[in-house]
């Protein structure tokens, strides 16, 4: 009898019974069917000789022709290299960063300063970009940069933190792993939180040191957590944000800070080639989904730890 009951009712019942959680999804669903979805319609541009003045569906189909000029272009290749290389770098010191810092701050004692330092470490992701690149040109202008001229007062001689391509790209990571660490710590933070604390007990009778069980205890128990953010990560490789290569780099170092999403402002807002720069943005798209699926399976087929 109650089987049949749960059976009869349809989602009307629910929607009655918890019509206050669907009304606090209304404006997420909006905000992805309106923001995120609708505008797929628009990487049909890349099949078309788009013009502003005849729209989306008066434009002529031309196919692959704009996927054809980018693959024979050599600045795309460059920009294509540049993303990878500096994604790869940043991988390589920005992931394991917030993971070291979460460790850090939970093997702190004093339950205030390990808050403080919290929100200290958690600032600098809600400082602007534009702003970060200012406080940049202040730090390590060649001349007037702050720390240049500590060196120079030291007796040695100036380092080309931003006008040299080499220097650039150590400034460059550096900057991004003190915007980003403190935030993206959180979640392992909470994976750390997370873990049997009777385990601590237990190896701390064995005898372990603080050393012997982070590794035994604290990075086994949060390893679901850094394989699915390294998952994500390895999904976004191709995928570079505007603001910081933008605001960070220079014409001195454009042969590194020129990436995909530089070469799409450049190509699609200043050129008007709004087709080409589709077509590039759908390509950068594409890949980073094929990467994402490649790192699952490598994870599914190691140990059965990935997302999907």
């Amino acid at each position: 009898m109650q089987q049949s009951l749960h059976k009869k009712r349809g989602f009307g019942y629910y929607l009655k019974r918890d019509w206050i959680l669907y009304a606090m999804l209304v404006l997420p669903v909006a905000y992805y069917i309106i923001f995120k979805y609708i505008p797929m319609y628009g990487v049909v541009i890349a099949f078309k000789n788009y013009s502003v003045f005849k729209g989306v569906l008066g434009s002529e189909w031309v196919g692959l022709k704009y996927f054809k000029a980018i693959f024979s272009m050599d600045e795309f290749y460059r920009v294509f290299r540049n993303t990878l290389m500096l994604n790869v770098v940043d991988l390589c010191f920005s992931f394991p960063a917030p993971v070291i810092l979460a460790i850090m701050l939970s093997e702190m004692k004093s339950v205030a300063y390990k808050r403080v330092s919290q929100t200290i470490v958690y600032l600098p992701y809600f400082i602007s970009w534009v702003v970060i690149g200012g406080i940049t040109l202040q730090m390590f202008s060649p001349e007037s940069g702050l720390v240049n001229i500590i060196i120079r007062r030291l007796g040695g001689d100036s380092i080309p933190f931003i006008t040299e391509k080499w220097h650039w790209l150590f400034t460059y990571c550096a900057i991004g792993v003190w915007q980003s660490a403190g935030w993206n710590s959180i979640l392992f933070i909470a994976a750390i939180a997370g873990i049997n604390q009777e385990l601590y007990e237990a190896a701390t009778v064995d005898g372990a040191g603080r050393f012997q069980k982070i590794w035994h205890i604290t990075l086994p128990g949060i390893r679901p957590t850094i394989i699915m953010m390294l998952i994500l990560r390895m999904g976004s490789l191709v995928n570079i944000g505007f603001e910081r290569p933008y605001v960070i780099g220079n014409t001195m170092v454009r042969e590194f800070s020129d990436v995909i999403s530089t070469y799409v402002y450049r190509v699609g807002l200043e050129s008007s080639n709004f087709s080409m720069a589709t077509a590039v943005g759908l390509f950068q798209s594409v890949t980073g989904m094929v990467l994402l699926l490649i790192t699952n399976a490598i994870a599914n087929w190691g140990d059965g730890s990935g997302i999907f």
